[in-house]
């Protein structure tokens, strides 16, 4: 397993990352997935002894479900080398502050994740999504205090906008609390979206990325091919994150990922973690499953390097037909290097 320095910070993750949102089945999260204390009790063992030493999580997984087994898989003497990460952000009862960034909800929250991990300390602590009604102040304001207590090591972000990072930045260098060390996105061979802003960003500022659902749920996988979903899979049960706005691309990427993979011998699923995992600012990838055959098979691609020509394949059929850059970055690459289609190269 390669470990892999989180940002600016001194941190070492392991290139994959266990989810865990699988854990519990309570809820909307029963179409992803119901692993039990004892059946959870394998897979993270699987990842352990793989050389995983991130376990992510988050408050609102199967309402607090998830971290309640990880806590009773690990226990109270969790290894010194198994780091944990959870969230906070998301609704998590009916209450007026049961949601969003305010100092109480952050505050309150932490103490019950750590709680339900049955540890003293969370290592990564994110942000799960955007407060607009929150001050970021305030929340940073939090956040420093919970790191001033020793409750948490890291803080971090998740499916925050590039403006939303950076203001989030700003205040922690005018203030002198602790910056986020990573943000956690949304980013794949389907959806590169992210090479826009938010991965210059993360290269500029020293953001260790980490990407969710790298798969996307499994459709980058292999098992699903046009036509035709496998059974008991996330979309035969309803799930529908994250979207698919092009299916016939989708389709397009899978059928040169196979293809890759079958050159190679191994799954789809591997060519397409080994893509994100070369690419710039990318610190960890974070890999999702009902069993043990998946955990397997996506653990695999930690080793496996793509050549240039595979690259260059992959990059070619999940490039957007149409990528318009800003006004200011055309004209600028139009002055400078001629045509933008050959600066935009997300290649």
């Amino acid at each position: 397993m390669e470990y892999r320095t989180l940002g600016r910070s001194g941190l070492k993750v392991s290139a994959l990352t266990m989810g865990t949102m699988t854990f519990g089945g309570a809820g909307v999260f029963g179409s992803v997935g119901a692993t039990d204390a004892r059946e959870a009790r394998g897979l993270i063992h699987l990842c352990l002894d793989a050389g995983i030493n991130l376990i992510d999580t988050a408050n609102m997984y199967s309402g607090g479900l998830s971290e309640e087994i990880i806590g009773e898989v690990l226990g109270a003497e969790r290894p010194n080398d198994v780091l944990l990460a959870s969230k906070v952000r998301m609704r998590i009862g009916e209450g007026p502050n049961d949601e969003g960034l305010s100092r109480h909800h952050v505050i309150r929250e932490c103490e019950r994740s750590l709680k339900r991990l049955r540890t003293d300390v969370i290592d990564i602590y994110y942000c799960h999504e955007w407060d607009g009604t929150t001050p970021l102040e305030e929340t940073i304001a939090a956040l420093d205090t919970l790191v001033t207590q020793g409750k948490i090591r890291y803080i971090g972000c998740s499916n925050y906008a590039a403006w939303q990072v950076m203001k989030g930045l700003g205040i922690s260098d005018l203030h002198h609390h602790p910056r986020f060390v990573t943000q956690q996105i949304h980013y794949t061979l389907e959806a590169r979206e992210a090479e826009y802003e938010l991965l210059p960003l993360s290269v500029d500022q020293g953001l260790g990325v980490l990407v969710w659902s790298p798969l996307a749920g499994g459709l980058l996988s292999g098992k699903h091919r046009r036509g035709a979903s496998a059974e008991g899979s996330r979309l035969t049960a309803g799930w529908t994150e994250p979207p698919i706005r092009d299916e016939d691309r989708l389709w397009r990427i899978v059928d040169v990922l196979a293809e890759i993979g079958e050159g190679r011998g191994v799954s789809a699923a591997q060519v397409a973690l080994a893509w994100l995992l070369g690419r710039p600012a990318v610190a960890s990838l974070v890999i999702g499953g009902r069993r043990e055959d998946q955990f397997r098979d996506n653990i695999a691609a930690a080793s496996l390097k793509l050549t240039d020509d595979e690259r260059k394949r992959l990059d070619d059929v999940s490039r957007p037909p149409v990528l318009y850059p800003y006004w200011h970055q055309y004209n600028t690459a139009r002055d400078r290097f001629g045509p933008a289609d050959r600066v935009l190269d997300h290649g």
